[in-house]
């Protein structure tokens, strides 16, 4: 039974999810889209920090870039869902096949703080270009895409359903990912570089496509967040969001996909509670994540997986 624990839970959340537009207000529905496009965009960076060792603060620049590919081909030149998605995964791979070439000769804080600079860089163009992004205004007026036969959206639970089958896609496809041959090195190299390298591995190439990997998953969360919000902004670029996916990842508990999607939802969901009640609801945020580190450091699911064996104890 307890093999199958987690499978049922899973069926249920799934379950959950799919009949939240019918058992919910559309204020929580909305947020549960949200949260599933941040449990897309969590993973992703999942993959470079939890499974390769690679701790990157500008995680939301792939996320950007994709978000303003996505909001200028929909909205400048009338570009459909389905023709802007494929330039802004696109951009997304090419921001970070560029960013990786610098980065990966980095380790620790030093791949931490050229991936926050690069991140900051894009913020700056995307804050001071207005002819192209707007500046501090944005890009509007971006539409959902067309789901159904005849063009039809299908409105907010539509979207949602839709947002959905994308992130379980995801998540699966990165469950078999994480477990592949390639993606067992990836954990090797974080345990070990030198011991790879020993062995025959190229550390630098795998670190260098993982890194594209990962941007690419960021854009797609960024052109489906486009999509859903209808605007994007600087702020989308900015260190503030490439702080809040890292909190996420922390949270759930890197290394752990469901972790990633859990500290996704988590996160959401308090950043709307916390921002109705406080302005400074960042510095509560930032409260949040000292406690997590200092009393939880291996992340809420891999407290609860532990919990069997203390109570044994």
């Amino acid at each position: 039974m307890r093999r199958l624990a987690p499978a049922v839970a899973l069926g249920a959340a799934l379950l959950g999810l799919a009949g939240a537009p019918w058992l919910l207000s559309s204020y929580y529905v909305g947020l549960f889209t949200q949260a599933l496009i941040y449990a897309i965009f969590a993973m992703s960076l999942d993959l470079l920090l939890g499974y390769t060792g690679l701790p990157s603060l500008g995680h939301a620049a792939y996320f950007g870039i994709a978000a303003y590919a996505h909001g200028l081909l929909a909205q400048g030149v009338q570009a459909g869902f389905w023709l802007a998605l494929p330039w802004a995964l696109a951009a997304a791979a090419g921001m970070g096949a560029l960013f990786a070439l610098l980065a990966v000769r980095t380790r620790g804080a030093y791949f931490l703080m050229i991936t926050l600079a690069l991140a900051q860089v894009l913020w700056g163009i995307a804050f001071r270009w207005r002819s192209l992004t707007g500046g501090e205004d944005g890009v509007s007026g971006i539409p959902r895409p067309a789901l159904w036969l005849g063009g039809a959206t299908g409105g907010a639970a539509g979207f949602h359903l839709f947002v959905l089958g994308v992130a379980a896609a995801t998540a699966l496809a990165l469950w078999v990912f994480v477990r592949s041959p390639f993606g067992l090195t990836l954990q090797g190299i974080r345990a070990s570089e030198s011991r790879m390298q020993a062995l025959g591995y190229n550390v630098w190439t795998s670190q260098y496509a993982v890194c594209i990997i990962a941007a690419t998953l960021a854009g797609l969360a960024g052109s489906l967040f486009a999509a859903y919000t209808g605007f994007v902004s600087p702020a989308d670029l900015s260190i503030i969001n490439s702080a809040r996916v890292l909190l996420m990842v922390i949270l759930g508990g890197a290394g752990t996909l469901v972790g990633a999607v859990v500290g996704a939802g988590a996160i959401v969901f308090l950043e709307s509670l916390i921002s109705a009640q406080l302005e400074r609801w960042l510095s509560l945020l930032g409260a949040t994540y000292i406690v997590v580190v200092v009393f939880c450091p291996g992340g809420l699911v891999r407290a609860v997986r532990a919990l069997p064996a203390r109570r044994a104890a």
